[in-house]
């Protein structure tokens, strides 16, 4: 499809109101939006509402009750599904210190490993995931759920009415240092990969409000919050930007209650991965399909669903469209995507039915968002323009103008946790390599064409890190050389491949016998196995090739990630093994 301009309107811009850090963000939308609903939870069969006004309350609770806990300066990790005590734990925690959010599919044993090496004081988290972990002398374990034993994040909260007026009412006044880091990502799942990437309230209240600057909300609006919120994408836009909106926020109960949450909450506004817009989209043609009049369903059966409604009677399609509709909640406006590339048609599909879908571009380097499509700029070949405050630049182009991108602005990270050799490797002449490819037209857009770094991104936005990997396969000992890399499933979706050299002595050692090729070829598989039983399934191994050569080698012997060692086809005398026969992929977020 050629690109299409839908909009170009580059120099306008909404007008915001200014915040320097999250305290001005919760004081501010108090001030302006007051009892208006913020949140929206599920007790059971009951609802609940918390407004702005009452979250400033509460904010300022918990934060004084974690200065009487003395945390203040402290590092406090969160862990733990969707809620609204996971996003007030996490406002307060990097309000008085350093929030370390953490993936909640992460083992015991690798939440942990963060924990011990970001320092933390204290654990926010489901009690099903604190009470797997064991307990450590120092650090204080506060649960999310109201229902559970002990100092959970409601009770807390309540301690802090106390606490809030004999600290003199501190958290109103005491000083942030917004250019300090306040928060603490971990980019993979094992320490010995991992890479921690430093935001301050600076990095991050300047995407929000760069962001506001091109798309806006209103206290009207509503997000049905899907993606997990460890993630920046979802923390920042889908949290933090509809806050300073004024819009309200619902957590879905998890991707199989989608259809049925989507009718409790009817949202305006929803953030997602490719993978939820392609299901939503076949979905949508199917049920199109099936009830549909007999005549037209070859219509909706052989063509996209722009051009079927085209083809059809106007009053015939404006019932569709209104049932289509209906079946996202019926006030659905705009979808918000990105985490990894979206077809082109799939925007002009949801155009087609009134709903706009930008597409956007960021890492969490840089707390995230880098460039979008807008309310005044739309092009859906292009992943948008460069947010105001933000510089791009593509480096060491090549003919066509490809080269890798870099970027400067405010939300840019402050460096990689106690690793000066990254953080210097990360920016050059002041820039943020990005890692990826890609080039910039004549009228601004970006295009991504590439990745430079060797981070797997599946079709539902996951990033799989192929270091964290190969370190938990080479500890194994029937292994001598492994190499991960990104292959295809029998349905074209990426998924994850080991090229495995294995260790013939232990092998040989622990047959008693020359092992055969389908001997070898077990062995390596039950050690994939046994790794995947240790890692959330998006990450899991789909696929393994049994070398028969080790891999090759730079003159500093570090296993080469280009040429034929990344080559996806199995080399001669190589042999090729499904871990899982389905290729099925997780879209769970």
């Amino acid at each position: 499809m050629k690109d299409t301009i839908i909009k170009f309107a580059k120099d306008k811009l909404h007008k915001i109101w200014e915040i320097q850090n999250f305290r001005d963000l919760v004081y501010g939308c108090a001030e302006r939006y007051g009892k208006k609903t913020a949140f929206r939870l599920k007790r059971g069969e009951k609802e609940e509402t918390i407004s702005f006004s009452k979250l400033q309350e509460e904010y300022r609770y918990l934060c004084s009750t974690f200065f009487a806990l003395g945390l203040r300066d402290a590092r406090i990790a969160v862990v733990g599904k969707n809620s609204y005590a996971w996003s007030l734990s996490y406002l307060c925690a990097a309000t008085v210190g350093v929030c370390v959010p953490i993936d909640k599919e992460l083992s015991a044993e690798d939440i942990l490993n963060f924990v011990y090496t970001a320092n933390c004081k204290a654990i926010i988290g489901d009690s099903a995931i604190l009470d797997k972990l064991p307990k450590e002398e120092g650090i204080l374990y506060i649960a999310t759920d109201d229902t559970a034993a002990g100092d959970t994040v409601s009770v807390l909260t309540k301690k802090g009415q106390y606490h809030y007026t004999a600290t003199g009412k501190e958290i109103d006044s005491f000083p942030i240092d917004r250019e300090e880091m306040s928060i603490l990502l971990f980019t993979s799942g094992t320490t010995g990969s991992a890479k921690g990437v430093c935001l301050s309230q600076k990095n991050i209240c300047a995407n929000i409000l760069s962001t506001a600057k091109t798309v806006k909300a209103s206290p009207a609006d509503s997000v049905l919050s899907l993606l997990p919120l460890h993630h920046t994408y979802e923390c920042t836009l889908g949290f933090l930007l509809i806050l300073y909106w004024g819009a309200g926020i619902a957590y879905c109960s998890g991707l199989k209650q989608v259809a049925k949450e989507l009718q409790l909450y009817s949202p305006t506004v929803l953030f997602v991965v490719p993978a939820i817009l392609e299901f939503m989209l076949k979905r949508i043609k199917k049920e199109v399909a099936k009830s549909c009049p007999e005549k037209y369903k070859t219509y909706f059966t052989e063509l996209s669903l722009r051009e079927a409604l085209k083809k059809i009677p106007a009053p015939i399609a404006f019932i569709i469209k209104k049932k289509i509709r209906q079946s996202l909640g019926g006030k659905l406006r705009m979808f918000i995507v990105g985490a990894a590339a979206v077809e082109p048609e799939t925007i002009e599909e949801f155009l087609a039915l009134g709903i706009v879908t930008l597409q956007g571009y960021g890492l969490t380097e840089c707390a995230p968002l880098l460039a979008g499509n807008s309310d005044f700029v739309l092009n859906p070949a292009s992943t948008g323009i460069a947010i105001p405050g933000v510089e791009l630049r593509i480096i060491n182009p090549n003919a066509e103008g490809i080269g890798e991108i870099v970027a400067k602005g405010d939300n840019i990270m402050l460096g990689y946790y106690n690793d000066e050799e990254a953080t210097k490797n990360a920016f050059v002449d002041g820039y943020f390599r990005t890692g990826d490819l890609g080039r910039i037209d004549e009228n601004g857009f970006l295009y991504i064409t590439g990745r430079l770094k060797n981070v797997i991104v599946t079709a539902n936005g996951k990033n799989i890190y192929p270091e964290e990997l190969e370190t938990r396969i080479g500890q194994h000992d029937n292994v001598e050389e492994v190499l991960v890399v990104a292959s295809t499933d029998r349905q074209g979706d990426v998924v994850v491949k080991a090229k495995i050299f294995p260790n013939l002595e232990k092998i040989k050692t622990a047959l008693g016998h020359l092992p055969s090729a389908e001997e070898i070829t077990d062995f390596v598989k039950r050690v994939v196995e046994d790794v995947n039983k240790k890692i959330p399934s998006y990450k899991q191994i789909k696929k393994v090739e049994v070398l028969s050569e080790k891999l090759e080698k730079t003159t500093t012997q570090k296993i080469k990630r280009f040429g034929k060692n990344m080559s996806d086809q199995p080399q001669s005398g190589n042999s090729e093994a499904n871990i899982d026969e389905t290729g099925g992929q997780d879209v769970s977020a």
